[in-house]
């Protein structure tokens, strides 16, 4: 019998092949892990967002509720506000029936006194009356800002009566004369109707105007926004009217986000005007802000870029003590440039104290606004600004009269030239106008006997010289009296002294006056 045959079959693996089914078996335990792993994961990132959902969802069902219950609040009370309505009305009816509320040509002169004449053009309607009223009280614009906001509450429609009542001077200033300028006005009145408009129940999150005004306000913006195209551009408004635009806006929520580079052109264009960090922040362009800053930096306006960098919280990424003592220095640099200029004159000094002066002020108005005292003392400044001061004083200060131009001899005789010629080298010039000349009678006969003659005046009936060539016609050898007694002819009698220098004086006199 032959031997069976061993099948391949029934060989034992080797143990390449076992170590191949061992990773295999590993590649699959690991697969598995990281499949389990994610989806736990997955379960765990939905369970999370289904409980983010329902806390949405009970916070919109606590919303909704308070919601319809300021709704039915509303409701309920609808009937007292129509009634709050009829009442303005029927007292706006009657106050222009009986002109109860006509006191404009009384003189208001306390608050009570001033919210009544706002309350009687507010329940008349009489929107020009009130504008042009509260033009004229800017002395009194602190009380104004308390008193329109309750004057505006007596108003039917306030939103429409502030528009009208500003419309003489925005968009555009209607009036034939501009002397004085009335955006504070404007500013006053468009601030103080928020509060006016600010729903009773809903509070700033619903401003009460209704649609008719409110198209009419953003018509009213996009005319002073072609009236500036007009103009020259942004470069050519002034500052005040871009404040009122902007209260424009954020009164009425007309503000448009595709027009913000537009805002920001602005603000940095009227940066020295105070209010403008906050408008800026209001108008929704703090992100830009940073660029803003560097941009004034750049251009030189240091003390306007401390403002908005303490208004939107950057002190530590614009030092403000490094800004303004550059400020400082470019002033400084400039008034120097002044002097060099106009070769150090007394106008150019005056120009260039001027220049340094206002740096100065601003800069330590602007340390003691923002406490920086202590990293930088303005005691140095203050002084340097007294001295400024003293300049200034100098320059306001009427020239120093000079010498008088008549000056009295001892004698009484006669207007006496001032000392100064006495030093001119040329008897026969002067600055002052020749004297008239004495013109004597022809004839050369003796005086009469007593008659006083007094010293020989050069100019005055005697055409000789003086005896010295070379004296001053004003100096005290060729124009003042001898000391001693004049002397008469030969062979007349004594003279009487004082009558004799009387004689001469008013002979003098004549002659010099004639």
């Amino acid at each position: 019998m032959g031997s069976i045959p061993i099948s391949e079959s029934t060989q034992p693996p080797s143990l390449d092949e076992f170590q191949r089914q061992t990773s295999l078996m590993t590649s699959c335990t690991l697969l598995w892990k990281e499949l389990s792993d994610h989806f736990t994961s997955l379960e765990e990132t939905l369970m999370k967002k289904s409980d983010a959902i329902k806390d949405k969802i009970k916070t919109l069902d606590t919303e909704t509720k308070a919601s319809l219950v300021s709704l039915e609040e509303r409701e309920t009370t609808m009937d007292n506000s129509l009634a709050i309505a009829l009442k303005k009305v029927e007292a706006a009816v009657q106050a222009a029936a009986t002109n109860s509320y006509d006191n404009e040509k009384e003189e208001v002169d306390d608050s009570e006194g001033l919210l009544l004449k706002l309350k009687s053009f507010c329940l008349r309607m009489d929107s020009f009356g009130f504008g042009a009223f509260v033009c004229g009280k800017k002395k009194e614009i602190e009380s104004l800002r308390v008193q329109i906001p309750l004057a505006l509450a007596e108003c039917a429609d306030p939103a429409r009566f502030v528009l009208e009542a500003i419309s003489e001077v925005f968009p555009v200033d209607k009036r034939k004369v501009c002397m004085t300028d009335l955006s504070w006005a404007c500013v006053l009145v468009l601030e103080s109707l928020i509060p006016v408009m600010v729903d009773p129940i809903l509070g700033k999150s619903r401003v009460l105007v209704t649609p008719s005004v409110r198209s009419n306000a953003k018509e009213i913006a996009d005319k002073w926004k072609e009236n500036l195209d007009l103009l020259g551009g942004i470069e050519n408004v002034k500052p005040p009217d871009v404040h009122t635009f902007f209260q424009h806006l954020l009164t009425f929520g007309i503000v448009k986000e595709e027009d913000l580079d537009f805002y920001r052109k602005l603000v940095v264009g009227s940066a020295w005007r105070k209010q403008m960090p906050k408008l800026a922040l209001a108008l929704g362009i703090a992100d830009q802000m940073p660029d803003m800053i560097e941009e004034l930096i750049s251009r030189g306006q240091q003390v306007d870029a401390v403002h908005f960098i303490h208004e939107v919280g950057l002190v530590d990424r614009f030092p403000p003590v490094t800004l303004l003592k550059s400020f400082l220095k470019d002033a400084k640099k400039a008034a120097t440039t002044i002097l060099e200029d106009n070769n150090n004159s007394s106008h150019a000094v005056f120009l260039a104290a001027r220049k340094e002066q206002s740096a100065l002020k601003a800069v330590i108005k602007c340390i003691e606004e923002y406490k920086l005292e202590a990293v930088f003392p303005p005691e140095n400044l203050k002084k340097r600004l007294e001295q400024l001061e003293k300049v200034k004083v100098e320059k306001k200060r009427p020239a120093a009269a000079g010498p008088a131009n008549k000056r009295t001899r001892a004698s009484n005789v006669g207007p006496m030239p001032p000392a100064k010629a006495g030093r001119i080298t040329n008897a026969n010039v002067s600055s002052f106008p020749a004297p008239p000349t004495f013109v004597r009678s022809p004839s050369h006969t003796q005086y009469p006997a007593g008659y006083a003659v007094g010293p020989p005046v050069y100019g005055l009936g005697n055409r000789s010289p003086p005896t010295n060539p070379y004296a001053s016609p004003y100096s005290p050898e060729a124009t003042a009296p001898p000391l001693s007694p004049p002397l008469s002819y030969p062979g007349t009698p004594p003279m009487n002294y004082p009558t004799a220098y009387a004689a001469y004086g008013q002979a003098y006199q004549q002659a010099y006056y004639r």
